[in-house]
């Protein structure tokens, strides 16, 4: 008998012997094979033990089914006797530790078949893994008793309705998206679990768990057989050839192996006249997404058919809706197998009524095959036919199930054929760091957080946003708008304008008001407008409003374009983002309403507006009514066109009395946003200040977004800053202000060297996107100033490497915007200095920020 030792180099080398006889194209015999092999070592380490027949080894889980991938979990039960012989424990013990020893990565229970019933009972993931269980050692009898008494004990409806509300809350983990740009193809909706989903039910149901078997019960057309066997094959060859890349058990598709996977599965580049059109790694995740969809597509209608065999719907009475389609219970269902290919408007009137009909809980699986088989049928003319386009724009009218219907669309095929170029955007992936969603995906999000804003149950998330929606005449237009925004994605040149010109070919044939064509397309071409101004350029400076205004022209523009982009910032990514993005928006929407209100607004007189709002707040507070005289004779108009009324009064309380203190002057509060800190810093001015203030936020570990530099008539430095604190959920922002008022202060006093600057990694998505800085510096449109506009990849150290160059060039900085999308840096500084004024040294001054830029 071979020792553990043996055992483990024998497990090891014949596992790595499996990896290199095996090409992707033989997944199924991989997983056999793994199966063989694991049995195999587990069989001679039991029989080390001489165990007695009554104490049985067996597979469950993945393991069971004989579905083992490379570094999965090897689930075990070792079932005892209801009586356990003396001493049995203790050698069981040991086994376990020799399990290890050989290199086996173990799950694994001890348990009586009470015990396992007990507990299959409380937690319905044991009732899964053993519907699965597989013998390996023992007698044979014993086990066939066990697994008859566990299916007896399984409450098929109750399997069924659990294994569903754990299907929901796993979809939720992931933001119910299948295209996602690094999804995990085990968990994910469209991924491997949703196969074992209806493997398990049906095994529950004992009707076998194979597609054969399926097909063989007319569950499955032999061509739907074909295509989830063909997009199983493909989950599962991405998901061994993951694990032996990662060396451990990885799911995820990482940016960091997609294009080694590209690789091995033989997919390259596409080149068009000299230039790569797409990438290797793009078509590796077209391929991936396509079975995900076959999945999404096919599994509910598995799903839905097992359902029928578990709740009988005997004595249910359709009710005729009309000669096309009927209700059965709150299933929607055609009333003839060839409904869609009489009338193929059914197709878009099937959506119609799943809107409508609020009895509608779901579409019935023969409808959804029928759907299915006919969106070929969607065609030019098709497309051209007055009834098919007025259906289709009385589904963006209807007050409900806009989201669900569109997803459904979507996922069947029906979306893409009705506009080819959306179409063209479905599983198309965004390597922008900041989009963690396929084009169509994010869409789908974009126009599912505008139907929020009207669901009443959240109008406490975005006030304004819900009454701005309630308030839309129109809102179809806005959904419309969304729906193109993005269309012009992956053609090459600027989205914006590209989705413009769509939109526009597409709206003019659709039975749409002009004035509504009109917004439609222009929300397309501007909608990224409004988000660059708020988070590029000062949204407190009149002429800003104004140029931002004068392009808007309408209340009507704005109130759309205004809920357009707060959606499609939200439907980017979950760290895009913040409230700080929010208070600027919002901001600049009321500040452009008002100007839209009233157009003789002048900067005269809204700084005069400023002051005496100013001055009523600090009155709030107490103050006597010359307090602010000593502080303000020694601001410029510039500063209060920079500041807002709340921030100057906050200033001017902070520095009462301390005017032309020597020593620095730091104060903090909690920004207005609700979310980090916005902290005042008043000092002498200095050559290096800014480079000072970011090397001990970086230092600290907090994120600086945005900064307002001004300089007063005696020469102090007054900047603010707002800071975003990592993890801050959790801390005391008492201690927090008290820690950067006194350390900040200090720090500034001490007047030390700049400390060097931190070395940083680069992110994981960086190192495979990477984003190749640009510099730019131009004059501002006054002509007063210049501006620095720097994108560059995100990282620690930054803002002060940027400061540092520019205090050597002794540039000063005005004000600062710090946008950050992901793991993209797009940074506009307003700069001014005697070296500006020479075309040389600014060539010089790009050069050198370029090479400071460049990844490490």
């Amino acid at each position: 008998m071979r020792t553990v030792a043996a055992l483990r180099e024998d497990y090891v080398s014949s596992k790595q012997a499996l990896r290199a006889a095996h090409s992707p194209a033989q997944a199924a015999e991989l997983l056999q094979a793994l199966t063989a092999l694991t049995d195999r070592i587990l069989g001679e380490l039991w029989q080390r033990h001489e165990f007695s027949d009554d104490v049985l080894l067996v597979a469950v889980g993945g393991y069971g089914r004989g579905e083992l991938f490379p570094h999965s979990d090897i689930d075990l039960l070792i079932l005892l006797p209801e009586q356990p012989a003396p001493g049995l424990l203790e050698k069981l013990e040991v086994l376990v530790g020799e399990l290890w020893d050989t290199g086996l990565e173990v799950g694994h229970s001890v348990r009586t078949m009470a015990d396992c019933l007990t507990e299959a009972e409380k937690d319905i993931t044991v009732q899964t893994a053993l519907l699965e269980s597989r013998l390996l050692c023992g007698d044979a009898a014993r086990f066939v008793a066990f697994r008859d008494t566990v299916h007896r004990h399984i409450d098929a409806k109750e399997f069924f309705d659990a294994k569903l509300l754990e299907q929901q809350a796993r979809y939720g983990k992931f933001q119910n998206a299948t295209y996602k740009l690094e999804p995990n193809i085990k968990e994910a909706p469209g991924g491997l679990r949703d196969l074992h989903l209806v493997g398990w039910i049906a095994a529950a149901l004992g009707l076998g768990r194979d597609w054969h078997a399926l097909a063989c019960l007319g569950l499955l057309t032999t061509e739907e057989n074909q295509k989830l066997q063909r997009a199983e094959h493909v989950l599962r060859s991405y998901r061994i050839a993951l694990h032996w890349q990662a060396r451990r058990r990885e799911d995820r598709i990482l940016f960091d192996y997609q294009h080694l996977l590209a690789s091995q599965f033989g997919f390259a580049d596409t080149v068009t006249h000299g230039k790569i059109t797409l990438r290797a790694s793009e078509a590796l995740m077209a391929d991936y997404y396509l079975a995900a969809r076959v999945v999404s597509q096919l599994t509910p209608l598995l799903l839905h058919a097992l359902r029928s065999r578990i709740f009988s719907q005997i004595g249910q009475a359709p009710v005729c809706l009309n000669e096309r389609f009927q209700l059965r219970g709150n299933t929607l269902e055609i009333t003839a197998p060839d409904v869609f290919q009489r009338q193929p408007s059914a197709i878009l009137e099937l959506f119609l009524l799943y809107e409508r009909e609020r009895e509608v809980a779901d579409i019935a699986p023969e409808t959804l095959r029928a759907l299915w088989h006919a969106r070929l049928s969607i065609d030019d003319a098709f497309r051209a036919d007055a009834v098919n386009r007025q259906l289709f724009i009385d589904i963006f009218r209807e007050p409900r199930g806009l989201t669900r219907v569109l997803r459904r669309m979507n996922q069947y095929g029906v979306l893409g054929r009705y506009i080819p170029e959306f179409g063209h955007i479905v599983g198309r992936m965004q390597h922008d760091l900041f989009h963690v969603y396929t084009v169509d995906e994010h869409t789908l999000m974009v126009l599912r957080n505008l139907r929020r804003f009207a669901v009443p149950a959240f109008t406490h998330e975005y006030p304004l946003c819900s009454r701005l929606l309630e308030e839309c005449e129109h809102p179809e237009v806005l959904y419309l708008a969304a729906l193109f925004h993005d269309i012009g994605k992956g053609r090459g040149g600027d989205h914006s304008q590209l989705g413009r010109d769509i939109a526009a070919r597409w709206v003019a044939d659709q039975p749409l008001r002009d004035a509504d064509r009109e917004l439609i397309v222009w929300l397309v071409e501007h909608h990224l407008t409004m988000s660059s101004v708020a988070q590029k350029q000062d949204v407190y400076d009149p002429e800003t409003i104004q140029e931002f205004a004068a392009l808007v022209q309408t209340p009507r523009r704005l109130n759309a374009l205004y809920l357009l982009t707060v959606a499609d910032i939200r439907g980017t990514s979950p760290k895009v983002w913040n409230a700080w993005k929010a208070k600027l928006l919002e901001d600049l929407y009321k500040a452009t309403q008002k100007l839209l209100a009233s157009r003789n607004i002048t900067a005269h007189s809204w700084v005069e507006e400023r002051q005496d709002e100013a001055l009523r707040l600090l009155q709030l507070y107490g103050l006597r009514r010359d307090a602010h005289e000593a502080f303000w004779k020694e601001l410029d108009t510039v500063y209060f066109l920079r500041h807002d009324a709340r921030e100057i009064a906050w200033h001017t309380r902070q520095l009462f009395g301390r005017v032309n203190a020597p020593e620095p002057v730091v104060r903090a509060r909690l920004s207005e946003s609700g979310e980090g800190l916005q902290v005042l810093v008043y000092t002498p001015d200095q050559v290096d200040l800014f480079a000072r203030i970011c090397s001990f936020f970086e230092k600290a570990g907090y994120s600086i977004f945005d900064a307002h530099i001004h300089t007063t008539r005696n020469d102090h430095a007054l900047d603010s800053f707002y800071v975003f604190i990592p993890d801050s959920r959790n801390t005391n922002y008492r201690d927090l202000i008290n820690y950067v008022e006194f350390e900040l202060a200090a720090s500034l006093a001490r007047a030390a060297p700049l400390p060097t600057p931190q070395k940083t990694r680069v992110s994981r998505q960086q190192k495979h996107f990477p984003v190749q800085p640009h510099v730019l510096i131009r004059p501002d449109e006054r002509g007063k100033y210049h501006v620095l506009a720097v994108t560059a990849g995100d990282r620690t150290g930054l803002l002060s490497t940027i400061a540092r160059i520019l205090a050597n060039y002794r540039i000063d900085i005005q004000s600062a915007k710090i946008m950050t999308l992901g793991e993209r840096a797009e940074d506009n500084f307003l700069i001014s200095g005697k070296a500006l004024g020479d075309e040389r040294t600014v060539q010089q001054l790009e050069t050198e920020l370029l090479q400071a830029l460049q990844p490490q």
